[in-house]
């Protein structure tokens, strides 16, 4: 959807983390390869009986805070998530043109919110990789609300929080579920990453600004 976005009208930047900043590749693989090969190894299975195991008990969850609840995992699974996301640390990528795009939007004195689904535990690793937390005015965590971003409770408990002016507000995330939920509470800009992982093509998301690196939100 080829549509400008106007920066003069906008004060207040709301940010996803997984796919949006950083590069979804890593919370990918994590799930779908770097996990179950971790239970597989645990109960004595090949890697594809584990994925057959747990990609149903996986997507039984997907939308919901238990979804991104690393703790629910933990104790589902019985592994250690937050230990096993440190193996494979070294996948955590910041997307192209993200520092230029922050730097900027710090420079034109945006308000810069990071709005995510992620547990804290998540955030906290990625944030240690990535140096990116000095950038924020605020990290938001929808576990601190116990909603995620897909229901509409979220986005009145971020506006009660932040005291931002929706119309003059722009959000990016690579959630169709999300994007239409920031949609449907009026967010006045709202930006779809076309390109969350790299190891992905481009798909574009219908009925939004899609982008498929920051390069192209830059505030020029």
């Amino acid at each position: 959807m080829a549509k400008k976005i106007e920066w003069d009208d906008i004060d207040t930047v709301l940010l996803d983390m997984d796919g949006t900043l950083l590069d979804l590749n890593f919370d990918l693989h994590f799930w779908m390869e770097y996990m179950p090969l971790v239970f597989a190894k645990k109960h004595g299975l090949t890697h594809e009986q584990a994925k057959n195991k747990l990609f149903p008990i996986l997507r039984a969850e997907e939308g919901k805070l238990h979804w991104y609840c690393l703790d629910y995992w933990q104790e589902k699974l019985q592994l250690d998530i937050a230990a096993l996301k440190e193996d494979v640390a070294h996948l955590i990528q910041i997307h192209p043109f993200v520092l230029e795009f922050l730097e900027q939007a710090k420079a034109h004195k945006k308000r810069i919110y990071l709005v995510t689904n992620a547990h804290r535990k998540t955030l906290q690793l990625k944030m240690r990789v990535t140096n990116l937390a000095s950038y924020f005015d605020a990290m938001i965590v929808s576990h601190d609300y116990n909603a995620a971003k897909e229901k509409q409770e979220f986005w009145h408990k971020l506006e009660t929080e932040l005291k931002f002016d929706k119309a003059k507000s722009i959000f990016f995330d690579d959630s169709c579920a999300v994007l239409n939920a920031a949609k449907e509470y009026g967010i006045g800009t709202i930006v779809a990453m076309s390109k969350p992982s790299s190891k992905m093509d481009a798909k574009e998301i219908e009925g939004f600004i899609n982008i498929d690196t920051f390069k192209q939100a830059l505030i020029l």
